[in-house]
Protein backbone atom coordinates (compact mmCIF):
# COMPACT_ATOMS: atom_id res chain seq x y z
CA UNK A 1 0.00 0.00 0.00
CA UNK A 2 1.30 3.38 -0.99
CA UNK A 3 1.79 5.77 1.91
CA UNK A 4 0.99 9.43 1.20
CA UNK A 5 3.10 11.85 3.25
CA UNK A 6 1.15 13.83 5.81
CA UNK A 7 2.38 17.10 4.34
CA UNK A 8 0.78 16.27 0.98
CA UNK A 9 -2.50 15.33 2.66
CA UNK A 10 -2.52 18.65 4.50
CA UNK A 11 -1.87 20.54 1.28
CA UNK A 12 -4.72 18.71 -0.49
CA UNK A 13 -7.17 19.48 2.31
CA UNK A 14 -6.17 23.13 2.53
CA UNK A 15 -8.95 25.07 0.81
CA UNK A 16 -7.73 28.51 1.88
CA UNK A 17 -7.57 31.07 -0.94
CA UNK A 18 -4.33 31.41 -2.82
CA UNK A 19 -2.24 34.41 -1.85
CA UNK A 20 -2.84 37.49 -3.94
CA UNK A 21 -0.37 38.20 -6.66
CA UNK A 22 2.01 41.04 -5.88
CA UNK A 23 2.84 43.34 -8.77
CA UNK A 24 5.91 45.53 -8.86
CA UNK A 25 5.26 49.28 -8.94
CA UNK A 26 6.61 51.34 -11.83
CA UNK A 27 7.99 54.88 -11.74
CA UNK A 28 4.71 56.02 -13.35
CA UNK A 29 2.69 54.38 -10.54
CA UNK A 30 4.80 56.13 -7.90
CA UNK A 31 4.52 59.47 -9.73
CA UNK A 32 0.73 59.18 -9.93
CA UNK A 33 0.51 58.55 -6.18
CA UNK A 34 2.79 61.54 -5.51
CA UNK A 35 0.48 63.69 -7.66
CA UNK A 36 -2.54 62.61 -5.60
CA UNK A 37 -0.71 63.45 -2.37
CA UNK A 38 0.22 66.88 -3.75
CA UNK A 39 -3.39 67.60 -4.70
CA UNK A 40 -4.57 66.48 -1.26
CA UNK A 41 -2.07 68.85 0.36
CA UNK A 42 -3.38 71.70 -1.80
CA UNK A 43 -6.90 70.92 -0.57
CA UNK A 44 -5.72 70.97 3.05
CA UNK A 45 -6.14 67.28 3.87
CA UNK A 46 -2.59 66.50 5.04
CA UNK A 47 -0.26 68.24 7.45
CA UNK A 48 3.45 68.72 6.58
CA UNK A 49 4.67 65.76 8.67
CA UNK A 50 2.15 63.32 7.23
CA UNK A 51 2.80 64.63 3.73
CA UNK A 52 6.54 64.03 4.01
CA UNK A 53 5.98 60.51 5.37
CA UNK A 54 3.61 59.56 2.57
CA UNK A 55 5.92 60.98 -0.07
CA UNK A 56 8.86 59.01 1.33
CA UNK A 57 6.74 55.84 1.42
CA UNK A 58 5.60 56.37 -2.16
CA UNK A 59 9.13 56.88 -3.44
CA UNK A 60 10.39 53.75 -1.69
CA UNK A 61 7.37 51.52 -2.52
CA UNK A 62 8.25 48.33 -4.39
CA UNK A 63 4.77 46.88 -4.95
CA UNK A 64 1.40 48.30 -5.98
CA UNK A 65 -0.20 47.17 -2.72
CA UNK A 66 2.39 49.27 -0.88
CA UNK A 67 1.04 52.35 -2.68
CA UNK A 68 -2.66 51.76 -2.04
CA UNK A 69 -2.74 52.67 1.70
CA UNK A 70 -1.11 56.02 0.89
CA UNK A 71 -4.18 57.21 -1.05
CA UNK A 72 -6.98 55.06 0.38
CA UNK A 73 -8.36 57.89 2.53
CA UNK A 74 -7.88 60.67 -0.05
CA UNK A 75 -10.85 61.45 -2.34
CA UNK A 76 -8.39 62.83 -4.90
CA UNK A 77 -6.97 59.32 -5.32
CA UNK A 78 -10.26 57.43 -5.67
CA UNK A 79 -9.91 56.56 -9.35
CA UNK A 80 -6.23 55.63 -9.01
CA UNK A 81 -7.02 53.46 -5.97
CA UNK A 82 -9.72 51.65 -7.99
CA UNK A 83 -7.24 50.90 -10.77
CA UNK A 84 -4.58 49.64 -8.38
CA UNK A 85 -7.19 47.50 -6.61
CA UNK A 86 -8.20 45.86 -9.90
CA UNK A 87 -4.57 45.19 -10.82
CA UNK A 88 -3.77 43.59 -7.47
CA UNK A 89 -7.03 41.68 -7.00
CA UNK A 90 -8.17 43.75 -4.02
CA UNK A 91 -11.26 45.09 -5.80
CA UNK A 92 -13.51 42.46 -4.17
CA UNK A 93 -12.52 43.39 -0.65
CA UNK A 94 -14.50 45.64 1.62
CA UNK A 95 -12.89 48.71 3.07
CA UNK A 96 -12.54 52.46 2.60
CA UNK A 97 -13.14 53.46 -1.00
CA UNK A 98 -14.30 50.02 -2.15
CA UNK A 99 -18.04 50.07 -1.42
CA UNK A 100 -19.53 51.99 -4.34
CA UNK A 101 -22.96 52.70 -2.95
CA UNK A 102 -25.00 55.47 -1.36
CA UNK A 103 -24.52 55.42 2.38
CA UNK A 104 -26.21 58.53 3.70
CA UNK A 105 -27.31 62.11 2.99
CA UNK A 106 -23.80 63.55 3.09
CA UNK A 107 -21.82 60.55 1.89
CA UNK A 108 -22.17 59.47 -1.73
CA UNK A 109 -19.95 57.26 -3.83
CA UNK A 110 -20.11 56.61 -7.57
CA UNK A 111 -22.28 53.66 -8.55
CA UNK A 112 -20.02 52.90 -11.54
CA UNK A 113 -16.60 53.93 -12.78
CA UNK A 114 -16.45 57.65 -13.64
CA UNK A 115 -16.51 58.31 -17.38
CA UNK A 116 -17.92 54.89 -18.26
CA UNK A 117 -21.31 56.22 -19.41
CA UNK A 118 -21.87 58.14 -22.68
CA UNK A 119 -22.06 61.96 -22.60
CA UNK A 120 -25.45 63.61 -22.02
CA UNK A 121 -26.72 66.28 -24.44
CA UNK A 122 -29.73 68.59 -24.32
CA UNK A 123 -31.24 71.43 -26.40
CA UNK A 124 -33.71 73.82 -24.75
CA UNK A 125 -35.37 76.52 -26.92
CA UNK A 126 -37.95 78.53 -24.99
CA UNK A 127 -38.36 75.39 -22.92
CA UNK A 128 -36.53 73.01 -20.59
CA UNK A 129 -36.63 69.56 -19.10
CA UNK A 130 -35.61 67.54 -16.06
CA UNK A 131 -32.26 65.80 -16.54
CA UNK A 132 -31.13 63.14 -14.06
CA UNK A 133 -27.51 62.56 -15.01
CA UNK A 134 -26.71 58.84 -14.98
CA UNK A 135 -23.86 57.36 -12.91
CA UNK A 136 -20.60 57.21 -14.85
CA UNK A 137 -21.35 60.25 -17.04
CA UNK A 138 -18.27 62.37 -17.56
CA UNK A 139 -19.69 65.25 -19.60
CA UNK A 140 -23.03 67.03 -19.97
CA UNK A 141 -23.50 69.48 -22.87
CA UNK A 142 -26.51 71.80 -23.08
CA UNK A 143 -27.72 74.47 -25.49
CA UNK A 144 -30.27 76.95 -24.13
CA UNK A 145 -32.09 79.78 -25.95
CA UNK A 146 -34.58 81.63 -23.78
CA UNK A 147 -34.87 78.44 -21.75
CA UNK A 148 -32.95 75.99 -19.61
CA UNK A 149 -32.91 72.62 -17.89
CA UNK A 150 -33.04 71.36 -14.31
CA UNK A 151 -29.91 69.19 -14.09
CA UNK A 152 -29.63 66.76 -11.16
CA UNK A 153 -26.06 65.51 -10.57
CA UNK A 154 -26.69 63.58 -7.35
CA UNK A 155 -26.45 60.10 -8.90
CA UNK A 156 -23.21 60.75 -10.76
CA UNK A 157 -21.12 62.48 -8.10
CA UNK A 158 -18.79 60.73 -5.65
CA UNK A 159 -15.20 60.83 -4.33
CA UNK A 160 -12.73 61.34 -7.16
CA UNK A 161 -15.44 62.05 -9.77
CA UNK A 162 -15.08 65.01 -12.15
CA UNK A 163 -18.02 66.00 -14.33
CA UNK A 164 -17.77 68.67 -17.02
CA UNK A 165 -20.95 70.67 -17.57
CA UNK A 166 -20.57 72.52 -20.89
CA UNK A 167 -23.38 75.02 -21.55
CA UNK A 168 -24.02 77.50 -24.35
CA UNK A 169 -26.79 79.89 -23.30
CA UNK A 170 -28.51 83.02 -24.59
CA UNK A 171 -31.16 84.72 -22.46
CA UNK A 172 -31.55 81.58 -20.42
CA UNK A 173 -29.70 79.14 -18.19
CA UNK A 174 -29.81 75.95 -16.18
CA UNK A 175 -30.58 75.12 -12.57
CA UNK A 176 -27.95 72.63 -11.39
CA UNK A 177 -28.43 70.46 -8.29
CA UNK A 178 -25.56 68.78 -6.44
CA UNK A 179 -25.16 66.71 -3.25
CA UNK A 180 -22.97 67.91 -0.35
CA UNK A 181 -19.19 67.96 -0.68
CA UNK A 182 -19.07 68.83 -4.41
CA UNK A 183 -16.59 71.50 -5.45
CA UNK A 184 -17.70 73.84 -8.25
CA UNK A 185 -15.05 75.16 -10.62
CA UNK A 186 -16.29 77.93 -12.92
CA UNK A 187 -14.41 78.21 -16.24
CA UNK A 188 -17.24 79.76 -18.27
CA UNK A 189 -17.01 82.82 -20.54
CA UNK A 190 -19.79 85.33 -19.87
CA UNK A 191 -20.98 88.55 -21.54
CA UNK A 192 -23.49 90.51 -19.48
CA UNK A 193 -24.04 87.22 -17.71
CA UNK A 194 -22.77 85.07 -14.85
CA UNK A 195 -23.32 82.04 -12.68
CA UNK A 196 -24.47 81.87 -9.07
CA UNK A 197 -23.23 79.11 -6.76
CA UNK A 198 -25.35 79.06 -3.60
CA UNK A 199 -23.33 79.05 -0.39
CA UNK A 200 -24.85 75.73 0.69
CA UNK A 201 -23.67 74.14 -2.59
CA UNK A 202 -20.01 75.09 -2.16
CA UNK A 203 -18.36 71.84 -1.12
CA UNK A 204 -14.72 70.96 -0.41
CA UNK A 205 -14.31 68.43 -3.23
CA UNK A 206 -14.64 65.37 -1.00
CA UNK A 207 -17.61 64.26 -3.11
CA UNK A 208 -16.20 65.17 -6.51
CA UNK A 209 -15.85 68.24 -8.72
CA UNK A 210 -18.15 69.88 -11.25
CA UNK A 211 -16.38 71.99 -13.87
CA UNK A 212 -18.62 74.61 -15.49
CA UNK A 213 -17.58 75.41 -19.08
CA UNK A 214 -19.10 77.11 -22.09
CA UNK A 215 -20.41 80.56 -23.05
CA UNK A 216 -23.31 82.69 -21.83
CA UNK A 217 -24.80 85.87 -23.32
CA UNK A 218 -27.18 87.71 -21.03
CA UNK A 219 -27.71 84.41 -19.27
CA UNK A 220 -26.41 82.34 -16.39
CA UNK A 221 -26.72 79.19 -14.33
CA UNK A 222 -27.67 78.62 -10.68
CA UNK A 223 -26.02 75.84 -8.67
CA UNK A 224 -28.08 74.60 -5.72
CA UNK A 225 -27.67 72.03 -2.97
CA UNK A 226 -30.14 69.29 -3.96
CA UNK A 227 -33.47 69.14 -2.17
CA UNK A 228 -33.40 66.78 0.79
CA UNK A 229 -29.86 67.75 1.74
CA UNK A 230 -30.76 71.33 2.64
CA UNK A 231 -31.34 71.97 6.34
CA UNK A 232 -34.71 73.64 5.72
CA UNK A 233 -35.93 70.47 3.96
CA UNK A 234 -35.24 68.56 7.19
CA UNK A 235 -37.15 71.00 9.40
CA UNK A 236 -33.99 72.81 10.47
CA UNK A 237 -32.65 76.32 9.96
CA UNK A 238 -30.00 76.92 7.31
Amino acid sequence: MRVIPATLVAMAEDDSPAPKRRIRASDKDRDEVLSVITEAVTNGRLDPEETAQRQDDAISAKFLDDLMPLIDDLPEGHRLHQRLARQTGHDQESGPGSALQRRGPAELSPAVDPGSAPPTNSVAIMSGREIDVAPGTGQVTTYALMGGDNIDLCAVMGPGVTVELVSYSMWGGNDIYVPPGVRIRDETINIMAGNEVRQSARGDGSNGTVVLKGFSLMAGHDVHLAKGYRAKDQGQLE
